[in-house]
């Protein structure tokens, strides 16, 4: 039995960032500044009590694994960050120096022509630069190291101060010692601590977190606190539709998992009566797995849509094999605006305050509301097969399905262009008679959430269904059903989990050690087949093979490097009749390609029009920028925790666990790589048990 329900809540900002350069009109007073200046089974947070100040609290998140405040630790500063003053910037980059152990400076700050008032600054690591000769020859020990590290600030349009650039590595040792009796940490005064805390968007956002309630006799939570646990303007009646025990079964899961999984998260959301709401938790490896593939992310909905035994949601992405990976769950009792916000600030919060670029839902007004909310700057698709069907399912019924559902396929997937696209909607929907229906009204107005030719910018690493034959499977499919109970999702839930990390593993040593069958004699294809993961090189390598297809180059455009194809690929027998024409731009200066079916954007990879292109210009390799890392074979990936100072509390047995497992997963990790690197890892294992156990010979 647990304890009564505690709250606090974080100060969530949304992430937006500008890429916009300074004025450099307005910026031109240039001054060098160089030489100034334990957690338990059962418990969630820890919390030590939070001061009101200004009608703000200023707790923070806890992560449920270690019990150690995040705010503690003053986050590392990224770009996009932004601070009501100059000041808060500076007291906030001080603080953070302070706690990793190194000093501060200005190193140069800007002002407006004519004008004290201050546009910019750089503040850098205090070894940053070298000596002058003159310093050089003093007897002063030399304390500089040409350090790199630094963060770029800004003054910008919503007078605030953002964070432009920012370069963490040193290229020196940390003297946290040395670092305290600087100038600039001494300059901090109590109420300048009090202020570092920076956000990442104008608005400031809340939600609440909150540890276990206690488990009443129906199964369904209770609550001690007096306290309301949610926002007022929430539906409090609301609750998770649970069976007796299921409480008891998510509590005792989440204990466990707490033991065994290092920078394990979970929030439960609770309603004013203390009853269960909405359940969100994500692992470590999911964590780490978002650095990696977090630019494309699908919010999988089907349960909670379908009316499903368990309300799962699931954030899932697309690994460097093409294959689905979990980034996180959740259990939600409705599909309500403000049940969405609640799970996408709680699951952004995990994420360090980073949106994916792009992300792919069901069609839902609440959501889309929801999406925009929380992640303003993120293409939002909606997923195409699922319109498709909607579509469809209007018209089953008609005497013409067959011939409308050809007709509806060929102007979704084979239109090239926006007016095309608009051309053959039109045509279709009068042809039809289905102008005016509630249904294709709705769609039309949505079309840029969905119509592929409206999201030829956009990138989604082949995790959409834009492309014919083109989808991802979602990660539960075959092992969530209509009447899977919570108990047996929670007994299969790391069997799935497993065997996803067994299939990638294996996926690993496959790209690695077995040399791919090469289909051609072009060079492209030998390139990839180096560099990609087998799975993604094989569908590269069906565009080298339809190259042959490509049978007619006219240049229809110039522009200074600039030049406009027109590819014309055959379909059928007759290439009279049976072709379509592909409009490739090429700029020779930067290497640059794109087609106008923006394979590159949709999966990740070049398609067969611009490939023949770059060849028809004697373009030898594929160039860099179409090279994408999260596709690469040796691209090192590593799923384990953040590793933090080793300045363990050994008196702390959690502290210890916590820090020997993360050290230990860094190793397995690293080891996996190889056969050979399996081998120093095993060997190391074993000559560290028998140290370890020699030590527990001689206590005995």
């Amino acid at each position: 039995m647990l304890r009564s329900c505690f709250e606090f809540e974080i100060f969530f900002h949304n992430f937006q960032i500008d890429d916009s350069s300074p004025n450099s009109e307005q910026l031109l007073d240039i001054v060098d500044e160089g030489n100034e200046l334990d957690n338990e089974c059962g418990q969630l947070f820890d919390i030590d009590g939070s001061e009101r100040e200004n009608g703000r609290d200023e707790t923070t998140v806890v992560d449920s694994h270690s019990g150690e405040s995040q705010g503690k630790d003053c986050p590392p500063p990224v770009v996009g960050m932004e601070f009501d003053t100059y000041d808060d910037a500076y007291n906030y980059y001080n603080t953070y120096a302070k706690e990793i152990g190194f000093a501060t400076r200005v190193k140069s700050s800007w002002t407006k022509r004519n004008s004290k008032e201050k546009r910019g600054a750089v503040l850098c690591c205090n070894c940053e630069g070298f000596k002058t000769t003159k310093e050089a020859n003093s007897h002063r020990k030399e304390t500089r190291t040409g350090c790199l590290a630094m963060i770029r600030l800004r003054l910008v349009e919503s007078n605030r101060w953002r964070v432009d650039e920012v370069k963490l590595e040193h290229n020196h040792s940390f003297d946290p010692e040395r670092a305290q009796n600087s100038k600039s940490h001494k300059r901090m005064d109590s109420r300048a601590k009090r202020k570092v805390e920076p956000t990442l968007d104008v608005e400031v956002r809340t939600i609440k977190l909150y540890r276990m309630p206690v488990v009443d006799a129906s199964g369904y939570g209770s609550s001690n606190s007096t306290e309301g646990g949610t926002s007022n303007h929430i539906n409090c009646s609301k609750r998770l539709k649970l069976k007796r025990g299921d409480l008891e079964l998510i509590s005792n899961y989440f204990c466990r998992i707490q033991l065994t999984n290092p920078n394990f998260f979970y929030v439960m959301d609770l309603n004013d009566d203390g009853q269960l709401r909405n359940v969100f938790w994500i692992e470590s490896r999911s964590r780490a797995a978002y650095s990696y593939f977090g630019d494309v992310v699908a919010f999988d909905s089907t349960c909670l849509s379908n009316n499903y035994e368990i309300p799962l949601v699931a954030f899932v992405g697309v690994n460097h094999h093409g294959k689905s990976v979990l980034l996180g769950c959740g259990l939600l009792a409705d599909e309500t605006f403000e049940t969405y916000i609640w799970l996408f600030r709680a699951w952004l919060t995990c994420m360090t305050g980073r949106p994916p670029q792009t992300m792919i839902t069901n069609k839902c007004k609440a959501l889309q509301s929801a999406i925009a909310e929380v992640f303003p700057r993120a293409h939002h698709r909606i997923c195409l097969s699922q319109v498709m069907q909607s579509i469809l399912g209007c018209f089953v019924q008609f005497q013409e399905y067959e011939a409308f559902q050809i007709a509806l396929t060929k102007v979704i997937y084979d239109s090239k262009t926006v007016d095309e696209f608009e051309r053959a909607w039109d045509d279709l929907t009068q042809h039809f008679g289905i102008r005016i229906h509630e249904k294709i009204l709705t769609l039309h107005e949505e079309r840029e959430h969905w119509a592929p030719v409206y999201s030829k910018d956009t990138f989604f690493a082949g995790i959409s269904d834009y492309e014919k034959g083109e989808s991802v499977v979602p990660f539960f499919k075959g092992h969530v059903h209509q009447q899977t109970s919570l108990k047996e999702f929670f007994e299969i839930y790391e069997l799935v989990q497993q065997k996803k990390h067994k299939t990638e593993v294996l996926d690993d040593f496959e790209s690695c050690d077995l040399s791919s069958l090469l289909k051609t004699r072009c060079y492209y294809e030998l390139q990839i087949s180096k560099l990609y993961t087998n799975a993604v090189f094989r569908k590269f390598q069906d565009e080298v093979v339809m190259m042959p297809s490509c049978f007619s180059i006219t240049q229809t455009q110039t522009s200074g490097s600039v030049v406009t194809y027109m590819v014309k690929e055959r379909e059928g027998e007759d290439p009279a009749t049976d072709a379509r024409h592909f409009e490739v731009i090429y700029d020779k200066g930067g290497t640059e390609v794109r087609c106008i079916c923006s394979c590159f954007n949709f999966k990740g990879y070049l398609c067969r029009h611009a490939v023949y292109i770059l060849n028809y210009n004697g373009v030898e390799e594929i160039p860099c920028q179409y090279i994408l890392s999260r596709w690469r074979k040796d691209f090192k990936r590593l799923y384990v925790p953040h590793l933090s100072a080793d300045n363990v509390d050994i008196s702390n047995p959690v502290q210890c666990f916590d820090h020997l497992y993360k050290r230990a997963m860094q190793v397995v990790e690293e080891g996996m790589i190889s056969q050979d690197h399996y081998m120093v890892s095993w060997q190391a294992f074993k000559e560290s048990l028998n140290k370890v156990r020699l030590v527990a010979d001689k206590i005995e």
